[in-house]
């Protein structure tokens, strides 16, 4: 590629810049800006695509100056030495934002962390029995909860997830653990929420779906640790004892941080 200008082709109202030649990285604005100007000069082109190997900083740093938007990974696309690089797929819009706060946060919004957000809930019975979910997809037992959907509420998240699991609307107290997960097992880093529940008196009600729960069980405390993942043996730990001293407490992976 000459290092005069990212050589540009269309198709179909897109327009492809190839970003790839070895050029001093004080010029990529520049070229860039250019790229810009000469693809959105051809009226029936509605947005520029860019492809870059994700390691490449210098390079991605430039489209995040130059207002592009991450649209997502392709994953091992590029040949790497050992291993397959990751490839990202940046885009503008015709009627995008470059400039001010409206593009620094559309930019900041696709290439930020962007964390899951997990909400349970401590349910007891009136003998202290807790709670505990045998799921249908993996060995160990859950409280009550899920993964909220983007845009959802914690409480509005769990309420979902009592209906669909249980087919009941359970009621959400305060707030008792916050927990910032590890990456395990192929997922990423998350944060977790423990709300209390109460103590539930209606056991009877609580029905499990039969797709993603078998069975409701109420167990001692330490039964229901027994059946549980490493981390959420913490999480219920914490839930009691914040129950019981009126607290919210801070964990690190399970463990107890404040």
């Amino acid at each position: 590629m000459s290092a005069d200008q990212l050589p540009l082709s269309v198709r179909d109202g897109s327009a492809v810049a190839d970003f790839t030649a070895d050029v001093p990285a004080e010029r990529y604005d520049a070229l860039l800006a250019q790229a810009c100007e000469l693809a959105f000069a051809d009226p029936a082109v509605r947005r520029l695509e860019v492809l870059v190997a994700a390691p490449d900083w210098p390079r991605r740093r430039a489209l995040h100056r130059a207002g592009f938007r991450l649209d997502g990974v392709l994953r091992a696309r590029l040949a790497g030495n050992p291993d397959p690089i990751d490839e990202c797929h940046y885009s503008l819009l015709r009627g995008d934002s470059v400039e001010g706060r409206e593009a620094f946060t559309a930019v900041m919004n696709t290439v930020t962390a962007r964390k899951r957000v997990i909400a349970h809930l401590l349910l007891t019975d009136a003998d202290g029995r807790v709670c505990a979910l045998e799921t249908t997809f993996k060995p160990d037992y859950e409280l009550p909860g899920g993964i909220l959907e983007p845009g959802e509420s914690p409480r509005e998240g769990l309420v979902r997830e009592a209906v669909e699991e249980l087919d009941f609307p359970l009621a959400v107290g305060r707030l008792l653990v916050v927990d910032w997960l590890a990456p395990y097992l192929g997922w990423e880093d998350a944060v977790e929420l423990v709300f209390d529940g109460g103590v539930f008196t209606e056991a009877d009600a609580l029905h499990a779906d039969g797709r993603e729960i078998r069975a409701v069980h109420w167990l001692e405390p330490a039964a229901a640790e027994a059946v549980m993942a490493p981390y959420a043996q913490g999480r219920l730990r914490a839930a009691l004892s914040a129950r019981a001293a009126g607290q919210t407490l801070y964990l690190e992976a399970g463990q107890l941080i404040s």
